[in-house]
């Protein structure tokens, strides 16, 4: 960080959907300043050292990843990552790594703060309607399907002691994760949706959460930010930076 306390704060994939969205609002915060914005094809490592960066945001494709977490880490930044694409394998190498490096990723698949309540709140709800299904819609150009929010529900979800409320592996019965169903929709006209279903004797429960424009991750990235540097290793989701839990 500066002397005057600013946070320098390198951007990977500032041309990019999530990029346009969210760099005007971090530019604007009295705390941040982007000291560079890289693509595809840039010099990761040698734009972070360049510009002595405190913070890399990674919002790439998930081909990148992982080796722009081991640029950062190499540059000695922190990072928040918002790209999927990871596997459990990486993510415990990249654990031992930023520890060795004595700096913090902050990982996360989804930064808006009402979708990290929505799978807090599904959790609670497991516990007492255990049959559950996940429906998740995005817009056409969604690269995975599931998205990664939905694998990290169904997954939560699943050691919350939640189940399909049917089973059976029919292929139109949806993705089995963990022994919860998720349903992927990919429409125009819609940016981001996701609904967990839960059903009980007699009653239903519905908890859904709508992201009407990529500027709602704007306020989790920015706590992402400010926390990563008091981090040291890999913190999956927001629930430690908000909740003070360790995910």
């Amino acid at each position: 960080m500066t002397e005057a306390g600013v946070i320098r704060v390198v951007f990977a994939g500032a041309q990019g959907r999530m990029g346009r969205a969210l760099l005007p609002g971090l530019a604007a915060a009295d705390d941040v300043t982007i000291v560079a914005e890289v693509e595809q094809g840039d010099d990761l490592e040698r734009r972070a050292r360049e510009t002595r960066a405190d913070v890399v945001v990674d919002f790439t494709e998930p081909a990148s990843a992982v080796s722009n977490a081991d640029a950062l880490l190499a540059a000695g930044a922190h990072g928040v990552i918002g790209t999927t694409g990871f596997t459990e394998a990486d993510l415990d190498r990249l654990d031992l790594a930023a520890r060795k490096a004595g700096r913090g990723l902050i990982v996360a698949p989804n930064f808006a703060l009402g979708m990290v309540l929505l799978q807090r709140f599904a959790e609670e709800a497991a516990r007492y309607l255990p049959a559950v299904e996940i429906v998740e819609t995005h817009h056409p150009d969604k690269l995975d399907a599931p998205s990664g929010t939905a694998y990290d529900t169904a997954r939560r979800l699943a050691r919350a002691g939640a189940r399909a409320g049917r089973p059976g592996a029919e292929p139109a019965r949806g993705l089995d994760v963990d022994g919860v169903r998720v349903h992927s929709l990919r429409l125009p006209g819609i940016a981001a949706r996701q609904e967990v279903h839960f059903g009980g004797l007699g009653e239903a429960l519905l908890l859904r959460h709508d992201a009407a424009g990529r500027d709602c991750y704007l306020p989790g990235v920015l706590a992402a930010i400010r926390a990563v540097s008091n981090r040291v290793g890999l913190v999956r989701g927001l629930e430690d930076v908000l909740f003070g839990e360790r995910s």
